[in-house]
């Protein structure tokens, strides 16, 4: 990765398509550095943590990691120079902000146990798929803040698209804090109401696996007509990278993008014919759909 990859993530359309991502105000910007804790410290954790400090949204000190297993505490500990400890508990009473990123099977075992025994209530931001705010929120007191965000895993290289929603005991100043936590690690939108987080979740947090499908295909294409498979990839994952920055930063339909490369009679317009042929369109809009109705399957298991 060179500085075109830092140029890339760091480009500010979080603050587009709908709503902003505005400084955080009140008590967040005037004691400086969140106090923020994690409970659960696996990979997602670790993409948003170092997100984070790097983005001086947090300083090491001021950062507080609960995870069950030793060795994983030991390498947050020495990767971040952050605090760590086994006991959620701490994490509610000491932290101003506490993410959620568990597994989801083990959510409601751990939640339970803070019922019991926490008298501190955070704001939480949960990462967790699949874990409405009700099934989160019925563990814990009436107006106990909750933010429930969608990621996906390019925010392990602080590239993520994600979005979210805040229950109805948020302020306007709790959602600058979940906007400033997950734009850390790529850009960060608002949804109206948390049923939305299915099509998020069949879009972006799905989307991943369509883009890497689609960058195989065109490295496939380029091996068939003589091209190395390594230089096939770079070419076609680039391109891909390209696209979406244009996309991204301009002001231009994606359909004007489109068509600024698509000369008459060219290379450009038949290839794009040869996808049209092959139903590429709607495949992948069927491709969001499907994954739509299946996430709304598993919200109800």
């Amino acid at each position: 990765s060179g500085p075109w990859l830092k140029d890339f993530c760091g480009i500010t359309p979080c603050a587009s398509a709908g709503a902003s991502a505005p400084a955080p105000t009140g008590s967040m910007a005037e004691s400086g550095p969140l106090r923020i804790g994690f409970i659960g410290g696996g990979m997602m954790a670790e993409a948003l943590l170092g997100g984070l400090l790097k983005a001086g949204t947090a300083r090491a000190d001021t950062v507080l990691v609960s995870e069950p297993f030793e060795k994983r505490r030991q390498y947050m500990a020495d990767t971040f120079s952050v605090g760590v400890t086994e006991d959620n508990l701490k994490v509610c009473s000491e932290c101003s902000v506490v993410v959620l990123a568990v597994k989801p099977q083990v959510l409601d075992k751990m939640l339970a146990d803070l019922k019991e025994r926490s008298k501190a209530w955070p704001l939480f931001v949960s990462i967790i798929a699949g874990k409405t705010l009700a099934q989160i929120g019925q563990y814990m007191p009436e107006g106990t803040r909750i933010a429930r965000v969608m990621p996906n895993t390019p925010c392990l290289k602080g590239c993520g698209a994600s979005a979210y929603v805040l229950n109805s005991s948020c302020t306007a100043e709790d959602g600058a804090t979940v906007e400033a936590v997950m734009g850390a690690c790529g850009i960060i939108e608002r949804v109206a109401e948390e049923k939305l987080l299915d099509a998020v979740t069949g879009l972006s947090g799905s989307g991943p696996a369509y883009v890497y499908l689609m960058i195989e295909a065109m490295s496939d294409g380029g091996v068939r007509m003589g091209l190395p498979r390594a230089t096939a990839t770079r070419l076609a994952a680039q391109t891909v990278m390209g696209a979406g920055l244009m996309a991204l930063e301009g002001n231009k339909h994606t359909g004007e993008l489109k068509d600024a490369v698509t000369s008459p009679g060219g290379t450009t317009i038949a290839g794009v014919h040869a996808l049209e042929q092959g139903g590429f369109r709607g495949t992948v809009m069927n491709a969001v759909e499907a994954a739509v109705k299946r996430s709304q399957e598993l919200g109800k298991l």
